[in-house]
């Protein structure tokens, strides 16, 4: 079973990708801001992370550079989701060590597949 961590501060977002992910049968872990997502990484060691980019107390750019550069965790693939989607938001995500990108709201009909398919691309 794959184990996802979803960093996010929104809370129908969150409810929504955790929602999803279970019913696709992963085991899901949250974390409301970027401190304790990193801290969440470390302990729970998952297979894939989902990271808003606007988060309290370390931004999702904050959050990408320092799990990257842990050594533990720079192997697991990394998704940002941003509801403020700007020009130039997808490839500063992937500068900042991203392996992937997506705009909210998302589309609840894709976004396991979608999450997935990253997952396995980066395997």
């Amino acid at each position: 079973m794959p184990s996802v961590l979803v960093i996010e501060d929104h809370p129908g977002s969150l409810d929504l990708m955790v929602y999803l992910l279970e019913h696709a049968g992963c085991l899901v872990h949250t974390a409301r801001d970027g401190i304790t997502g990193i801290a969440a990484a470390r302990r729970h060691r998952p297979t894939l992370i989902v990271c808003d980019l606007d988060l309290p107390h370390c931004d999702g750019h904050g959050v990408a550079r320092t799990l990257k550069d842990d050594p533990a965790l720079a192997g697991v693939p990394l998704v940002a989701v941003t509801a403020a989607a700007r020009s130039g938001d997808r490839d500063a995500a992937l500068a900042a060590g991203f392996d992937g990108y997506f705009a909210k709201p998302i589309d609840p009909a894709t976004f396991v597949a979608d999450v997935t398919a990253i997952r396995a691309r980066e395997r």
